[in-house]
C-alpha cells in the first residue's frame, strides 16, 4: 500500500518527506509534492515527517481526499518521467 501526498501539502511544499525517502519516490509538482506509488516501498518514513499531516497510507485517505490516490499515481507517474 503506498502512502498518498494530500491537499494539506498545496502551498506548503515542506519536502522534510522528500529528504527521507530512501528510494527517492517523492517528487515536486508545482503546487505540492506527490509520490509515484510505483517506487513507493511503504516504509512509512516521510509520514512523521509531514508538519502538516498531508500523507496517508492508501487505504486510510479520508473519504473527502481519495481522489488524492489518482492525483498521486498520475502526476508522480508524470514527474518521474513513467508513463
Amino acid at each position: 500500500m503506498p502512502y498518498v501526498v494530500t491537499e494539506a501539502c498545496i502551498g506548503v511544499k515542506d519536502k522534510s518527506c522528500m529528504t527521507v525517502c530512501p528510494v527517492d519516490c517523492i517528487y515536486e509538482g508545482d503546487d505540492m509534492v506527490y509520490i509515484n506509488p510505483d517506487e513507493c516501498i511503504d516504509c512509512g518514513l516521510c509520514e512523521p515527517e509531514c508538519p502538516v499531516t498531508a500523507i496517508f497510507v492508501d487505504s486510510d485517505v479520508p473519504p473527502n481526499l481519495r481522489d488524492y490516490i489518482e492525483r498521486n499515481a498520475e502526476i508522480g507517474r508524470k514527474l518521474s518521467g513513467q508513463k
